[in-house]
């Protein structure tokens, strides 16, 4: 079988939706799966003005169709809302092909914390342009049963689930001293303003503040707090190294959809520390692997006196081939659906598409 995914978020962006998707396409190989990408990689890109280090893809119809043709996968999966995907997604309707698509990113939140727009816009224009995009797809996958929740509400029709991984054998915990004062507050992730770092950095902490991270926020932020430690993006074992030598991680953040890094904490040991929102109470719920409170500077002394080897444990049921296949599930059934249902005739008319 093989998956064509197309996404606008790819290397050299450091984010969870491109280490969810190297993840997954990693983990599929060993179940006879091949994952191929189309990706900014391809064509001309340009820097988002307010976010120098986000460029956006300027693909082309014609280019698009002939490499989703020379691909010519069994399925087609559309990872973001991006101009690649907005063009894949013609591209699948123009001809008849199915699709399905995943929900990675808050943009209404994102919106609201980095424009001025009123919420009623955010609430009538953005989400109406979202359901629209997913409107076709024959799957939208949600990481959290909260979040799917959230979506079918919104009126998203199709939704199912498709859970996260964590790389157990890179994130682990191990003796490292990163030579700061203890307590050591980690937070990992985009230096930007939505991700609300600034709740984390005018905490009253003993100790030590880690940022791990780059963004069009950073240069501010080392200014306004010069008394935090910002180690700029880091990966692989560098970035495993960091989080083993913290003792919290501490997730401000009140919009991501999941926030892969509270995985690679807990795995590393780390106890967490974040609001009471979607992302982390989906992650961890009621598990007694962190702390979720109103009050941020609590929840960071509280997670303090969790051990860290409940984190581990609570981390170790989540790999990554737990998450292919769910993913891989997804596309197959949905493959065997329009086969025997109202799209039988496309079996027949695009026989590149089915096994």
């Amino acid at each position: 079988m093989r998956i064509l995914v197309a996404t606008d978020a790819w290397h050299p962006q450091v984010n969870g939706v491109v280490r969810t998707l190297t993840m997954m396409a990693e983990a599929t190989r060993s179940l006879g799966v091949e994952v191929d990408f189309l990706t900014p990689e391809t064509f001309r890109t340009f820097a988002l003005p307010s976010y120098r280090d986000l460029r956006v893809a300027l693909p082309r119809p014609a280019k698009v169709a002939a490499l989703v043709a020379a691909s010519r996968p069994d399925s087609i999966h559309i990872a973001t809302e991006g101009p690649i995907g907005v063009l894949v997604r013609r591209y699948c309707r123009k001809h008849g092909l199915p699709f399905t698509t995943s929900f990675h990113t808050r943009f209404p939140e994102y919106v609201s914390a980095r424009a001025p727009v009123p919420v009623s816009w955010v609430e009538s224009w953005v989400w109406a342009s979202l359901r629209w995009f997913h409107g076709p797809s024959r799957a939208v996958m949600a990481a959290t049963p909260a979040l799917a929740s959230e979506l079918r509400e919104r009126g998203f029709r199709n939704v199912v689930l498709w859970p996260r991984g964590v790389d157990t054998n890179l994130f682990h915990p191990r003796d490292v001293d990163l030579c700061q004062p203890r307590p050591v507050f980690l937070c990992v992730g985009r230096v930007a303003v939505e991700k609300n770092l600034e709740a984390f950095l005018e905490l009253d902490l003993p100790g030590t503040k880690v940022i791990v991270g780059d963004g069009p926020a950073r240069l501010m932020l080392e200014q306004k707090y010069p008394q935090a430690v910002f180690l700029g993006a880091l990966e692989g074992e560098r970035l495993a190294e960091v989080y083993a030598a913290a003792d919290v991680f501490v997730f401000p953040s009140r919009t991501d959809t999941f926030g892969l890094v509270l995985l690679e904490a807990l795995a590393s040991g780390l106890p967490i520390a974040a609001f009471p929102v979607s992302g982390p109470r989906d992650v961890i719920g009621d598990a007694p692997v962190g702390v979720l409170a109103d009050d941020l500077r609590e929840a960071c002394l509280a997670a303090l006196n969790i051990p860290r080897a409940a984190c581990v444990d609570f981390a170790a049921k989540y790999t990554w081939e737990a998450s292919a296949r769910a993913f891989i599930d997804h596309m197959a059934y949905l493959r065997v659906v329009d086969m025997e249902g109202d799209a039988a005739d496309w079996a027949t008319d695009h026989p590149r598409f089915v096994a």
